[in-house]
């Protein structure tokens, strides 16, 4: 489980709700000082939520980068079902992306999105954005664990042109490890019988928490706004999830894999090889295992700020 240092977010980093055609997603919105070179949309992992990416988000804008940290379908303070699990397959969970790049892409008031109320769920429009309008600046998209998977999906899916570069986070090119595989089963089958407050309890018993600076109590308010249906079908989703590398690296876009320099769910040379197969970019991040992005955040946001700069400076290309 992702440990975030805070939940309160930083000065110059904004709360609030992105409105898209599929519905409205909690989000964390941090703006440069100028006019942005670039806007990245970042995906969290299973259990995870938009805060993972909180120590990233300002330096990224200082950098000139909007940053906008999502919390998908189900997870946190985005609201999904709570049972049915149809909502939360990964095609679903695909086109929820697409319709927040297309929201993040348009001119649009901010202002406007910011008075939303907090408790609408994603609507279940299956239509994909499309690629005519007014358009912003070059989109990235960053998915950490799960998320890279839902990223790659929405790649994979969408317009010609609609991201600039995929980086893949900790996020290998099929299932899970089998031991992080039995970890998942065991997981779903307690959420199939416990309350989320139970299976809570569970988890602290089998996996104390390490040592943060974050209160226990707002982890276990992350877990508890959690769709429970979420958990259940994304968890599934990771033990069966195809190899598609080769589909991958057909695609004319930059790709950019990173990572900590071990990693149980997906072992370090599983993402080695993957990142030769797509001729993508390679980072480790030394100190760091599978969250990067709270492992050793001032790196990673160093590494990521490098790749989307040579992104910009050579348009177009997909070499490394």
């Amino acid at each position: 489980m992702s440990r975030p240092p805070t939940f309160t977010p930083p000065p110059g980093v904004d709360a609030r709700r992105l409105r898209t055609v599929r519905g409205d997603f909690a989000v964390l919105d941090a703006r440069p000082a100028g006019e942005a070179t670039g806007t990245v949309l970042l995906l969290p992992g299973f259990t995870g939520s938009k805060e993972d990416f909180i120590a990233l988000l300002r330096p990224l804008a200082d950098a000139g980068y909007r940053a906008v940290a999502v919390d998908g379908r189900g997870q946190y303070e985005t609201q999904g079902p709570e049972k049915d699990e149809t909502p939360y397959a990964q095609g679903e969970l695909a086109q929820d992306v697409l319709a927040q790049a297309d929201a993040l892409t348009r001119a649009h008031d901010p202002s406007e999105a910011d008075a939303l109320p907090r408790t609408d769920e994603p609507s279940e429009a299956d239509a994909p954005p499309q690629a005519e309008g007014p358009r912003s600046a070059p989109l990235h998209l960053l998915g950490h664990s799960l998320g890279g998977q839902i990223a790659r999906a929405a790649v994979l899916r969408a317009p010609a042109k609609t991201f600039a570069s995929l980086t893949l986070m900790a996020s290998g090119p099929a299932a899970i490890s089998p031991p992080q595989q039995a970890r998942a089963k065991m997981l779903a089958d307690a959420l199939a019988v416990m309350s989320m407050a139970e299976a809570w309890a569970a988890i602290q018993v089998f996996d104390p928490p390490e040592d943060t600076d974050v209160d226990g109590d707002a982890l276990r308010e992350r877990w508890l706004r959690h769709s429970p249906a979420q958990l259940i079908a994304t968890g599934k989703q990771l033990c069966v999830e195809p190899d598609r590398v080769t589909e991958l690296a057909a695609l004319p876009l930059r790709k950019h894999v990173i990572s900590g320099e071990r990693d149980d769910t997906w072992p370090v040379p599983w993402l080695d090889e993957m990142a030769r197969r797509l001729a993508a970019h390679r980072t480790v991040i030394g100190g760091a295992e599978h969250s990067p992005n709270t492992d050793r955040p001032a790196e990673t946001a160093a590494a990521l700020i490098a790749f989307w700069d040579r992104s910009r400076d050579q348009p177009g290309s997909t070499a490394r």
